[in-house]
């Protein structure tokens, strides 16, 4: 395994992280304890969940994700080995379950306790915003419309003293952001540096063969400020595994249990999948290994999070750590991006 360094702390983490949100739904806390204990052994310590988890979010699920984590703990006493990363949801029509209002002091309290609680630790090493309040361009949209009629008022400073306090009870070490946008990013980081309050560490925005967006613009504000990705849905909810090719529907995958999940299922998603898939065959790799190494490759990664429904596949993913990537392979790579640019937004 490799490890890269949380900027300015001493916390290391395995450049490949245990994703965890199917637990609880597509599958059993005996499956999520049995992932857990095999990317230990491969020397994973970074698990990222949230308390939204599992999804598809649901009120008789909530949490669900984060108390079998917890039963782990438990179970092993393995909590002091884990850097444990977890999220408060925000404010959307599918998390009216959860809480109908956003970041506000009260609510940030609420979920930090009730994610210590379930999760069954004193404290949270990364504690994430999942996304932003306001209204801009994330799950799925290309580009940033105004609202006229936005009710959003920045509160980005009372979001971070509620953070700075929980910070000196010690209930959470550090700070992430997550579905974020240069302008969005940029506010958390000089509201921290002004007011000298905690700084996010980490960004954490799908990337992947299929949706390069980061590259635009978040690349250069991760470089310029050290503020490097937590890579989300590298395999674009495992079309990169190739298994979907051809029209297939395999029995118990996430977009044929979840149909309503298309944002990486258009013609132009599928055109370049075939691409990569030729080139992954051409060089003796399997799709999913050759798609993951090349999230691990990128200079602004801090933490591929890799997600399975089964030890067989969580085995192929730790797996991607190992490959290094020809140049002549990422050219060709670089090629079908040229022609099929970020087909999935």
């Amino acid at each position: 395994m490799k490890y890269n360094q949380l900027a300015n702390t001493d916390i290391k983490v395995s450049q490949l992280c245990l994703g965890t949100m199917t637990w609880g739904q597509q599958n059993t806390e005996a499956e999520g304890h049995e992932q857990m204990d095999y990317a230990l052994e491969q020397g994973i310590n970074f698990f990222d969940t949230a308390e939204l988890y599992p999804v598809p979010a649901k009120a008789e699920t909530l949490g669900a994700t984060e108390s079998i984590i917890g039963t782990w703990f438990k179970k092993t006493g393995h909590r002091e080995k884990i850097v444990l990363a977890t999220k408060i949801a925000g404010k959307a029509a599918f998390t009216e379950h959860i809480r109908s209002s956003g970041f506000q002091k009260e609510a940030l309290n609420e979920a930090i306790e009730s994610s210590l609680k379930r999760l069954r630790t004193d404290y949270i090493d990364l504690y994430q915003l999942h996304w932003p309040e306001r209204n801009t361009n994330y799950f799925g949209k290309r580009g940033f419309r105004y609202d006229d009629g936005e009710a959003w008022k920045d509160n980005i400073r009372e979001v971070l003293e509620t953070l700075d306090n929980a910070i000196k009870a010690g209930k959470i070490r550090h700070i992430g952001i997550s579905n974020e946008t240069p302008w969005g990013a940029m506010r958390f980081l000089e509201e921290s540096k002004q007011l000298q309050l905690p700084r996010p560490l980490t960004v954490q925005n799908p990337y992947s063969l299929l949706n390069r967006q980061f590259e635009v613009g978040m690349a250069e504000v991760s470089h310029r400020e050290n503020l490097p990705l937590l890579a989300y849905s590298p395999l674009a909810f495992g079309v990169l595994s190739g298994k979907y090719l051809g029209g297939k529907m395999p029995e118990k995958a996430r977009i044929t249990l979840f149909p309503n999940y298309k944002r990486y299922s258009s013609v132009q998603c599928e055109n370049a999948t075939e691409k990569y898939a030729d080139i992954a065959k051409a060089q003796g790799l399997s799709l999913t290994q050759m798609a993951l190494a090349f999230v691990n490759s990128r200079p602004f990664l801090c933490s591929n999070i890799i997600g399975a429904t089964n030890v067989d596949q969580l085995k192929e993913n730790i797996a991607s750590i190992d490959i290094e990537l020809s140049e002549d392979l990422l050219q060709q790579i670089e090629a079908v991006h040229d022609e099929i640019p970020n087909p999935a937004p």
